[in-house]
């Protein structure tokens, strides 16, 4: 069964960090490419980051450019991102998700997606 756990989200206050980690399980991923995306009550679920199959290639949405970055280590099938200068509209659900086909900025080119944590960032 695949399965892909994230973790690391928490309450963290305007200017922290934190680091998610999105762990796959039950088969590799390692020729796929890679995404977040979050979701804040009330609103649809945008992209936020991916990487391709090698983690030569990020993208990222450019309301995270310069804070998050993204990376993957194929040996141990995990996708990271690392968070720095936290804001408040940070705040959301974040999911990883494996891309599947098409633009790597929309949700519905992925499939397989995790359960989310949820990131808080406080004022």
């Amino acid at each position: 069964q695949v399965q892909l756990v994230e973790s690391g989200g928490g309450l963290v206050q305007v200017g922290g960090s934190l680091r998610l980690s999105c762990a796959a399980s039950g088969r590799t991923f390692s020729t796929s490419a890679m995404g977040w995306f979050r979701q804040a009550p009330g609103k649809e679920r945008d992209f936020v980051a991916a990487i391709n199959w090698n983690g030569g290639t990020t993208y990222y949405a450019d309301s995270v450019k310069g804070r998050f970055t993204i990376s993957r280590d194929k040996a141990k099938d995990t996708v990271y991102l690392q968070m720095n200068s936290l804001k408040p509209e940070d705040t959301a659900v974040y999911y990883c998700a494996v891309h599947y086909s098409g633009t790597v900025y929309s949700d519905r080119s992925y499939r397989y997606w995790g359960q989310g944590t949820q990131v808080t960032v406080s004022s």
